[in-house]
């Protein structure tokens, strides 16, 4: 079961579609050119029904086999979103709008499955019902959750849901897969440490609010270190720290942000607690107060046992055992997938992308020769999970 004909035939015809998102990129929920060609050709393929408006501007697409006595449903999903980046691929299909460009392949992952469709729609060669979603916001703004808590999953019966994403250095032709934990939970947390401010020449009548700061910040390193078992997993990461506007003041006040990833419950948990703890005491100690403001964002994205099984079969079977890893390392980064995985049972694979630029670099793009076996794993999943 190599590449599909007919999806060779298409990849041509995909592509295109590809670098025209490519080259009109939006942001979060505002895909509104996306999703509108999205919903256009999926009519125009004939998919049985094309709903618009999930999660602001989610589209879903149904398409009933050629039989339908199995009453089984199986979701399909691909993110329309890009990100406020300035490109510097210079491709010819570089992005028209100025700060704003496919740096994660989502343009690829939505020709794909529009691909997928108007095979699927052609051919109608299986038993049951194929769910093809089309999913804004995945960028930050939580699109799935929202497409999720619209009702998708029981206004279209679905019973398993499946998800896939390119992935630079694994190489063209191959897929990677993993069964459980296979990207991070995905935190923020702000921390307001409040001092005395006064001028920079007269430290004695101030509270400085900034070696506060510098103390919290070393501590919070010593939460992975020395709180969270050696054999998990856990990263805290202060990303930006901001105080005072001038030369010869002593800030009043100091602001920290910064990001936590963890796979299991009882780790966040114990991060968040930890944080707390420590940024509280340090600037008690040191005559400030801080405020630890901890938010909870995307779950862990887990992918359930039988159809990761299910999953690495049917990639296997497009470009062979020894092309598909089953055990590829977990992932800190994160995904709001894991929002449908939470609801059903599924799987989120990846799809080499061959030797490019890291996503969410300037200098990515997603490469097209990555098509015909993306597209075919769209198509031979429905086929193989609902044979006719």
């Amino acid at each position: 079961m190599p590449i599909i004909n007919r999806v060779a035939d298409l990849a041509d015809e995909i592509t295109a579609w590809r670098r025209d998102f490519h080259e009109n990129p939006e942001l979060l929920f505002d895909v509104f050119r996306t999703s509108g060609i999205v919903a256009d050709k999926l009519k125009e393929f004939g998919c049985d029904e094309v709903v618009t408006g999930l999660g602001k501007t989610g589209v879903v697409a149904v398409i009933k086999g050629r039989k339908a006595g199995s009453g089984k449903v199986i979701g399909l999903r691909a993110d329309m979103d890009a990100l406020p980046i300035e490109e510097a691929t210079n491709a010819p299909h570089t992005s028209k709008i100025p700060g704003k460009m496919h740096a994660c392949g989502h343009d690829g992952h939505t020709a794909m499955l529009l691909g997928a469709a108007k095979y699927l729609a052609e051919t109608r060669n299986f038993d049951g019902t194929a769910i093809m979603i089309f999913q804004p916001a995945e960028e930050g703004g939580g699109g799935g959750d929202l497409m999720v808590k619209d009702g998708l999953m029981t206004r279209f019966r679905i019973q398993e849901v499946y998800g896939m994403h390119n992935m630079p250095g694994i190489p063209l032709g191959t897929f990677a897969v993993r069964t459980g934990p296979s990207m991070a939970a995905a935190d923020r947390f702000i921390i307001d440490i409040e001092g005395k401010g006064g001028h920079g020449a007269m430290p004695h009548l101030c509270i400085d609010p900034v070696p506060v700061g510098f103390a919290i910040g070393q501590a919070m390193q010593t939460i992975v270190s020395r709180n969270v078992d050696p054999i998990e997993c856990a990263v805290v990461s202060i990303t930006s720290i901001h105080a005072g506007e001038a030369f010869n003041v002593i800030p009043q006040t100091l602001r920290m942000l910064g990001t936590v990833r963890t796979f299991k419950p009882e780790v966040q948990d114990l991060v968040e607690e930890r944080m707390k703890q420590t940024a509280e005491g340090i600037a008690k100690a040191m005559g400030c107060t801080a405020k630890v403001d901890y938010v909870r964002g995307y779950p862990v994205t887990f992918n359930h046992e039988a159809q990761t099984r299910f999953a690495a079969e049917v990639a296997k079977a497009i470009v062979g055992a020894d092309k598909v890893d089953t055990n590829t390392p977990p992932l800190m980064g994160a995904e709001d997938f894991s929002y449908m995985l939470n609801e059903r049972p599924g799987c989120y694979i990846f799809v080499g992308n061959g030797d490019t630029a890291a996503c969410h670099h300037p200098a990515y793009d997603f490469d097209d020769k990555a098509i015909p076996a993306g597209t075919s794993y769209w198509a031979k999943l429905v086929e193989t999970a609902m044979p006719a």
